[in-house]
């Protein structure tokens, strides 16, 4: 049962991620972002209308199952900013504690500024990475929007794709 709603989480982050870039290339000063949940995902920002959204969506799926894996990576995903944060951290960590227990600060903070900027630096591919095997799934067979529910709130518009799947083989 958890590896169902796993797996639906990551094929619903890769749908918000793949309908993102669909209305990206429609609107290339789109301000929006996204959220995935096991029943599908929300978008948030300055977007279209519903029938615009799920014109997208329907064009995400499509695509995604004509071998578009790629459209499920997204180079400002959540992923790419917990994987940097986590390694420049762990890293400038590590700076200090090899710089020894009695180091004085002016000998730490290089160390661990080092570290930060060594993690930073790995974050680029491995963000990706971390999306493409482990938070998203382009897996769309048998995928479909059961419905839309969109809210106003100002000027900004939040919508919830509700998906669903196929169990995956």
């Amino acid at each position: 049962m958890l590896n169902e709603i796993v797996e639906r989480i990551r094929r619903n982050h890769a749908l918000e991620h793949a309908t993102l870039h669909i209305l990206e290339a429609q609107q290339p000063n789109l301000r929006a972002g996204g959220r995935a949940t096991w029943q599908g995902f929300y978008l948030y920002g300055d977007l279209p209308d519903e029938a615009t959204v799920r014109a997208a969506v329907n064009e995400a799926i499509r695509r995604m199952k004509a071998g578009q894996r790629e459209l499920a990576i997204h180079p400002r995903c959540g992923t790419n900013v917990v994987t940097a944060g986590v390694l420049s951290g762990a890293l400038a960590m590590l700076g200090i504690l090899a710089s020894g227990k009695r180091a004085p600060w002016y000998v730490q903070l290089p160390n661990a500024i080092l570290g930060a900027m060594i993690g930073a630096l790995l974050a680029q591919p491995l963000g990706p990475w971390m999306q493409a095997k482990v938070t998203t799934s382009a897996e769309m067979n048998g995928a479909w929007v059961r419905r839309i529910r969109s809210s106003p709130t100002g000027r900004l518009i939040a919508h919830f794709v509700e998906t669903d799947h196929e169990p995956s083989s």
